[in-house]
């Protein structure tokens, strides 16, 4: 039954994947200027001639029939302001940035996260509890970009710990994925003293407690698995928003990941570069919600009989 309920999320990635691409397509088409707008003016004859050799002398319908069949092909195609490069190659040297960023950002989060709602669950209503919960409240206030300059303000410029930007040492991985798993601790942490608070007044705890079990045994072996719940749910919007969330982060912090190609194709009107992107991302956040589906199956046995 729980190959079911995943055969059938993923079934649904279908016509969402295809509303997607039709959106973003033809959103980008009716937006105001063109990729070869520019301050100087191109002369009549070379713009008529970049049309016609990317296409866009076609009719509008022509060109979405056609994108979809380089799609097929797994072809992103040319980028029209990047002379002499492909979608694919863009997407090929800075993906491996923006991925590692991402991965740190999520372990960062979920071992602060955890620890701390741990923490707030076995000792509630002391210091304990009190002074990770009000961090967590600060985290889920502050934005990305306000969060990164004030780490950058800290432990870069009054510290002098870490470097303020780049991506070439292991130091310059701390602070982008501390800012950027931050928010997501916050809400993790919260999550996680609530669903152990719940689960400690189920009758299998209170068994376990009868039997001599330390409390720490008692959450770690047996509330965990039903108390993490809740956390296993918010991942896959929690990957969704560092997946998007990078795009800031890579700003503030001059990593040369896909969130800057992201933004100037969005300025430039770099179709291609714009959809291959988008596309991208939204491929990476079905994946990482349906790897939350998977755990989820495996977690809760309710969803595998139902």
């Amino acid at each position: 039954m729980g190959l079911r309920y995943l055969l059938g999320r993923l079934a649904v990635m279908i016509p969402v994947f295809i509303v997607v691409v039709t959106v973003v397509f033809f959103m980008i088409r009716f937006a105001p200027g063109g990729p070869f707008d520019s301050e100087k003016q191109v002369p009549p004859d070379i713009l008529k001639n970049l049309n016609a050799k990317y296409h866009l002398d076609e009719p509008l319908v022509q060109q979405y029939l056609r994108y979809w069949g380089d799609l097929s092909r797994f072809d992103l195609g040319p980028s029209f302001k990047y002379a002499n490069r492909t979608v694919n190659e863009i997407i090929a040297e800075s993906l491996p940035v923006s991925a590692e960023l991402g991965l740190i950002s999520l372990v960062w989060a979920l071992l602060i996260g955890v620890t701390a709602g741990g923490l707030a669950a076995l000792k509630p209503n002391s210091m304990f509890d009190y002074i990770p919960m009000s961090f967590s409240i600060l985290g889920i206030c502050l934005p990305t970009f306000v969060i990164g300059p004030l780490f950058v303000l800290v432990f870069a410029v009054w510290a002098g710990w870490l470097p303020v930007g780049g991506w070439n040492t292991w130091q310059d991985r701390i602070l982008p994925s501390l800012t950027l798993g931050f928010a997501y601790a916050a809400y993790i942490s919260r999550l996680t003293r609530g669903g152990l608070m719940e689960i400690r007044s189920q009758d299998f705890i209170r068994t376990a407690r009868a039997k001599g079990l330390s409390e720490g045994r008692v959450i770690v072996k047996h509330a965990l698995r039903g108390g993490l719940l809740p956390v296993v749910s918010y991942l896959g919007p929690a990957m969704a928003g560092i997946i998007s969330g990078a795009l800031v982060t890579e700003q503030i912090f001059n990593i040369p990941g896909l969130g800057r190609f992201f933004i100037q194709s969005a300025v430039n009107r770099d179709y291609t570069v714009v959809m291959g992107t988008s596309l991208l991302y939204f491929s990476l956040i079905f994946v990482a919600n349906f790897l939350v589906d998977i755990v989820y199956v495996f977690l809760d046995p309710r969803v595998r009989y139902e």
